[in-house]
């Protein structure tokens, strides 16, 4: 069994072993920026960041037998601000027709944009290969989101975007950036990523303009605008059965398609309930018809402001009852508040 919760400042020296392990875009293996994540998520949990919308929340997945941190997740409660705009590669067909020699084209056109405004996203997503498939660690992570934001409608914008990751080569580069980023920045990938996330001056004044003919890539380029990873299919699918569409727009570094949902309407969200812990736990007898969700407790004090947990549950009028095994996990005492969303497989 996982537990979900609040990062703390102890993860730290875990979160650098995976993140040396892994070192993804998502969990970069560097120290300062690491420690700067789980500094801004603590501040946020604890509400000394005092607007909502520069909140971080950096969730961890620990194995509860060992104690280990094997994955990770976040919600940037508003991306794209006039300090640093959501920036997007627009992506659409432009028709052109010559009747001179009647030939008639047409041509996907990438023009880039700027959000200031944002949406909330979702991002952040890793866990350790070791772990994947046992128990689906890498949904309890992506949900425990949805759950979150269904506890705090407030603290979040009225869509949600998350940016997918697209097929990189096996160094890590982006065919995308290779072709496009790096012949205006003169920064490789990895450079240009990291730096975009404390200053994105430098592509409002180093990218052109105007459109971009995708003709003029190679035919890989191409048929790889909009479209996702074959580690990432999985993560689309889910997403699009609870509500998310592709929204026409990439990533402008790395070509990674956005997909975005309208916040109410994301299926988790909408099936959200809130119900009082049962003093009686869960005694699976066979008869008793069960449901799959992921659960949490919330806390203004204590060690963790968050703990969340994937159990089977039964709910009898106000109370929901969970078995002993969640119950210890999440710390939980009787008549306490819990939050619930379906975890469907």
């Amino acid at each position: 069994m996982y537990v979900i919760r609040d990062v703390q400042k102890s993860d730290l020296r875990g979160l650098k072993k995976l993140a040396h392990e892994l070192d993804t875009v998502n969990l970069p293996n560097d120290e300062r920026m690491l420690s700067s994540a789980i500094e801004k998520s603590c501040r946020s949990f604890h509400g000394q960041q005092r607007d909502p919308f520069k909140r971080e929340y950096l969730f961890v997945l620990e194995d509860v037998r060992t104690e280990r941190v094997v994955g990770t997740s976040l919600i940037i409660a508003q991306h794209g601000t006039r300090d640093a705009p959501h920036i997007f590669f627009d992506v659409y067909e432009k028709e052109h027709y010559s009747a001179s020699v009647d030939k008639h084209v047409k041509h996907r056109v990438l023009s880039i944009g700027y959000n200031f405004d944002g949406p909330t996203e979702i991002g952040g997503l890793v866990v350790d290969p070791q772990f994947r498939g046992q128990g689906k660690p890498g949904k309890q992570l992506s949900y425990v989101r949805f759950l979150f934001i269904a506890m705090h409608r407030a603290r979040f914008c009225e869509r949600i975007l998350v940016e997918l990751l697209p097929r990189l080569e096996e160094d890590g580069r982006s065919p995308l950036w290779e072709a496009l980023g790096r012949k205006f920045t003169s920064l490789s990938y990895q450079e240009a990523d990291r730096l975009s996330r404390e200053n994105k001056e430098f592509i409002q004044q180093l990218f052109p303009p105007g459109e971009i003919y995708a003709t003029l890539f190679s035919q890989k380029i191409q048929d790889a605008i909009g479209e996702v990873g074959p580690e990432t299919a999985g993560a689309k699918n889910m997403l699009t059965r609870i509500g998310f569409r592709y929204d026409e727009r990439i990533d402008p570094f790395d070509g990674g398609p956005h997909y975005s949902a309208p916040t109410e309407k994301i299926e988790p969200i909408r099936r959200y309930r809130r119900a009082k812990l049962s003093a009686t736990p869960l005694v699976d007898d066979g008869d008793t018809q069960l449901e799959d969700l992921l659960v949490s407790v919330e806390r203004s004090t204590g060690r963790n402001r968050f703990r969340g947990v994937r159990t089977s549950c039964t709910f009898r009028d106000a109370e929901v009852q969970l078995p002993q095994e969640a119950i210890d996990v999440l710390e939980a005492k009787p008549g306490e508040r819990l939050h619930t969303i379906p975890f469907e497989t």
